[in-house]
């Protein structure tokens, strides 16, 4: 509010010459303090009560959301798990590689000899059925003196074997290592295999998850638990083939078949996740 102090005496007096006395110099009866109080028109009272209340109710819903929260995270925990079935299998698939080496001053010469040694090795592969035999690398290239002239060519040329029938691929091996020699071998499990050993696996994965998430649930005293992500994987861990043990040198005479042993590899499903127990 604000004040007006107004003179509420005679105006009109007159000094001894007759004037009109100055105002300021007129004797003041008696002075009235008029207050005027400032009130806004209503309808801006009414903007501003709406105002007010709606900016009181949206921080007292804002406060109640922060407690709820707060509330409903104190009641909850998210818990991070995981858990794996493991399975080992023996390894039913056998890989292997042959292959020839050869020198000749002519490339020609040199790249019908290594086509005449693979396709010998395809016609005797014929008569082992339950083998897969296919052609591998074939590849030439020069050699070179140390003064750096070319001196002869160099050629490579393989086969692939792929078997789960273990003496045929090594009665195979054994009759191709006359004329070549034994690249690499090493065994797996088959596709098929692996396949139902991990569907197998998966169900067990996700019941040890289970046992996990009410172990954690007991030691957290929760009432319950509610799963909120669940992420199941496999994996495939196969022994590493000795190379070197493996190699042989092919030789005029008939090569005794090699004896096998595939060991066994391991199959293991993953299943992890997050929880949520609640209280």
């Amino acid at each position: 509010n604000f004040g007006l102090k107004l003179p509420a005496g005679s105006w009109d007096v007159r000094n001894a010459e007759g004037d009109l006395a100055e105002r300021s110099l007129q004797p003041m009866a008696a002075m009235r303090k008029m207050a005027i109080l400032a009130y806004p028109p209503p309808a801006i009272g009414v903007y501003v009560r709406i105002c007010i209340r709606f900016f009181l109710g949206v921080t007292f819903a804002y406060a109640a959301g922060a407690y709820a929260a707060e509330t409903e995270l104190a009641r909850h925990s998210l818990v991070e798990l995981h858990a794996e079935a493991q399975r080992e299998l023996q390894n039913d698939l056998l890989n292997a590689s042959l292959y020839v080496e050869l020198n000749d001053a002519n490339p020609a010469t040199l790249s019908s000899a290594l086509n005449n040694s693979i396709n010998e090795a395809l016609q005797i592969a014929k008569d082992y059925k339950r083998v897969r035999v296919r052609s591998g690398g074939n590849q030439t290239y020069p050699v070179y003196s140390k003064s750096h002239a070319l001196v002869a060519w160099r050629g490579r040329a393989e086969i692939r074997l792929e078997s789960s029938d273990f003496e045929a691929a090594s009665g195979l091996i054994g009759r191709l290592q006359t004329d070549m020699r034994l690249g690499s071998i090493q065994f797996a499990v088959s596709q098929e295999t692996r396949r139902n050993a991990e569907n197998a696996l998966i169900a067990e994965a996700i019941a040890a998850f289970k046992a996990r998430a009410e172990i954690i649930r007991a030691a957290l005293d929760g009432r319950s638990y509610k799963l909120e992500r669940l992420k199941v994987t496999n994996g495939y861990n196969a022994p590493r083939p000795h190379f070197e043990a493996m190699r042989a040198t092919a030789s005029a005479q008939e090569v005794s078949p090699p004896n096998f042993e595939a060991g066994v590899s391991i199959v293991t499903v993953t299943a992890s996740g997050t929880i949520e127990v609640i209280d």
